[in-house]
């Protein structure tokens, strides 16, 4: 039941903060975060702070000293949002289409990169270090074909199975994209013979007429 349940609020989460970076009749595949040691080590000090002012509450209950707590958790929700948004809002969207590189810097800072599939030249992943090993995160790139140049993501859980979802997708996408480009072909083949035929056909009544007179 609880893992429903985060399952579900997962994906109210990415189809909130994800959706809109999508073109039209795109699905995302999977959401790529850092691995969730470093979302505690990034919330760690905000979430015990948080705790620690209100536990004053508790010891000296008071309402000068509640107002004074108000006030200041206030401004340590705001950091814990901001750190939570900065963790969480940094993710690589695999699509049907290719990947979508989010970086979150600020309130009113953010850099959206894409790469379809069609562009990519390689995925690689490393896992290094005995923590890195125990926990299961590494370091991935993905190389695009038109620049050469590469995008990185560190602390990434279970990178294998992050590439293998890559390379399902691209697999995809190159074979759905091959059969448009196959059709493609195809139509402009028959227009162009349609058109041949009915030239000869035009030329060969044009010799009939010309041998009657």
């Amino acid at each position: 039941m609880a893992y429903r349940s985060c399952c579900t609020l997962s994906s109210v989460l990415e189809s909130f903060f994800f959706s809109r970076h999508l073109d039209d009749e795109e699905e995302i595949s999977m959401v790529v975060h850092k691995h969730w040691l470093m979302g505690l080590r990034t919330l760690f000090w905000p979430s015990l702070i948080f705790l620690a002012i209100w536990s004053i509450v508790a010891l000296s209950p008071s309402r000068p000293i509640f107002y004074g707590v108000a006030l200041a958790d206030t401004f340590v929700l705001i950091w814990w949002i901001r750190n939570f948004m900065d963790y969480y809002l940094d993710a690589w969207i695999i699509t049907n289409r290719g990947i979508i590189d989010l970086e979150w810097h600020g309130w009113f800072h953010r850099t959206s990169t894409r790469v379809l599939f069609s562009d990519l030249q390689g995925v690689s992943y490393e896992i290094n270090g005995i923590i890195g090993t125990m926990f299961g995160y590494g370091h991935m790139d993905i190389e695009k074909i038109s620049t050469g140049t590469t995008i990185g993501m560190d602390y990434v859980r279970n990178p294998k199975a992050v590439e293998c979802v890559i390379l399902e997708n691209m697999e995809a996408y190159m074979h759905t994209k091959n059969l448009k480009d196959a059709t493609a072909v195809q139509e402009i083949l028959a227009e162009f013979v349609a058109g041949t035929l009915q030239k000869q056909h035009a030329q060969s009544q044009v010799k009939a007429k010309n041998k009657k007179q």
